[in-house]
């Protein structure tokens, strides 16, 4: 009865097979590094440009990014942040210029823009579109008309 038990434990701990992966370019730098589990990358990933910055930081379950990631540009720069949900955009993205400033914030699902997209000019709210589903349905430039017809009390 013993061996069977050890015989079955030692075949379980075979099935889930984790381990913490390193990745590197040609150059020795590296590349990524997160945790694989069963072949596939799971948990929170790294991954950095030829010059060692970040590039991109968050969760992958079963191979597909989830949860919360942000983007990177080569200076090390935040470029954008959001949420994945089995590998694809949802939510709010939000995008920043060179010098941390946000350019727009867009509302996401699939990948695609569903909900308000809105533009930023020195940090102040600048216009504003509706998309359905990547379809542009309304734009507005007057944020006065667009705040009333919307009621959106989380916009400044």
């Amino acid at each position: 009865m013993r061996t069977i038990f050890l015989l079955f434990l030692f075949s379980q701990l075979g099935i889930a097979q984790k381990h913490y992966q390193k990745n590197y370019f040609d150059n020795g730098q590296l590349e990524s590094a997160g945790w694989m589990e069963n072949g596939q990358k799971s948990k929170f990933w790294y991954y950095y440009h030829k010059n060692g910055n970040l590039k991109a930081k968050g969760h992958y379950k079963v191979n597909k990014k989830t949860k919360f990631w942000a983007f990177y540009n080569e200076s090390g720069q935040l470029e954008s942040e959001g949420h994945f949900n089995r590998g694809k955009r949802i939510n709010w993205w939000v995008y920043y210029d060179n010098k941390g400033r946000v350019t727009h914030k867009c509302q996401v699902h699939n990948n695609k823009k569903n909900g308000y997209c809105l533009m930023y000019t020195n940090g102040k709210l600048s216009s504003a579109v509706k998309y359905k589903f990547d379809k542009k349905i309304k734009e507005w430039t007057d944020l006065r008309s667009f705040k009333k017809e919307n009621r959106l009390s989380d916009l400044r």
